[in-house]
């Protein structure tokens, strides 16, 4: 397919947060993964600590990230959930460490309305909720009251059963239509147009075989009109394509965020924020010649 045909997939937008506004569409946006958890499959445990993680957090804004990602609880296969105040305990010091430290926005990744309103008032602007606000009815409202922003991401099952799900039969159809319930939550609890950010939610709910169906066909999600965020990091579906090790993850990884950025992706949620400004650079370089 033609370069030019590729950059008319991606629409430009004014993503609207409480205290700025981010263009998305000039420049592809790198969000750079901050978990603070033990157990999170790629980097459990290296950045727990407050002065660790204020010091990953300051070196991702260094390095070209516009967007920091903070998360409390690890959601990769095996995992279970943590008790609510263990997760507010982990994230809440760390984002208003940041908040007053880095000039980039804040998000938290969570499902739950009790931990993005103590985050919201600790200094984030954005919550990157992979339920697409099915887990929590609270969340919606939470958002709304303060302005923030969200992300909406595609998911199946509950909480325990996320990567339990059953294949499905036409996956870029099925995700599309639970995206469009994501999106119909939000606008009825009043979160307006330019708060919204979608995600399909790769390997979420999803076999290696769906999540690359998904990427491959992720133009078609252009369709719903709203910016999107695409994390493949490290993920397992790469895995099954190649010989797994921590080199061959990261070159996996730059791959799936140029096929992203080249099918409309704006925004792109990474661990390696150096590495993948420069893939997105060029990517968006090519788009734009």
């Amino acid at each position: 397919m033609p370069a030019a045909v590729f950059l008319s997939m991606r629409e430009s937008f004014n993503w609207t947060l409480p205290r700025t506004t981010v263009t998305l569409g000039e420049r592809t946006v790198i969000m750079g993964i901050l978990n603070v958890t033990p157990d999170s499959f790629s980097d459990g445990g290296k950045y727990a600590g407050l002065e660790m993680a204020l010091a990953r957090g300051k070196k991702m804004e260094q390095d070209g990230a516009g967007i920091i990602d903070v998360g409390g609880e690890s959601t990769r296969p095996g995992s279970s959930e943590v008790p609510l105040e263990e997760e507010i305990r982990r994230v809440v010091p760390i984002i208003e460490g940041l908040a007053k430290s880095i000039n980039i926005p804040i998000s938290v990744d969570t499902y739950r309305s009790e931990v993005a309103a103590r985050a919201l008032d600790a200094g984030a602007q954005i919550v990157n909720d992979i339920s697409g606000l099915r887990f929590d009815e609270k969340l919606a409202v939470t958002v709304k009251e303060r302005e923030a922003a969200i992300v909406l991401m595609h998911s199946r099952g509950s909480r325990r059963e996320l990567h339990t799900q059953a294949p499905m039969v036409r996956p870029v159809t099925e995700v599309l239509a639970g995206m469009s319930e994501s999106i119909k939550r939000a606008r009825e609890a009043g979160i307006g147009n330019s708060s919204i950010v979608i995600d399909p939610g790769i390997g979420f709910g999803k076999t290696a075989a769906e999540s690359i169906a998904v990427l491959k066909n992720l133009s078609d999600f252009s369709e719903l009109r709203y910016p999107l965020l695409v994390g493949t990091s490290r993920k397992s579906f790469i895995r099954t394509i190649i010989q797994d090790n921590i080199e061959a993850r990261d070159w996996g990884t730059a791959a799936t965020v140029a096929i992203s950025i080249l099918n409309g992706a704006h925004i792109v949620r990474v661990h390696d924020v150096s590495q993948m400004r420069a893939v997105a650079d060029v990517t968006d370089r090519i788009l734009k010649s």
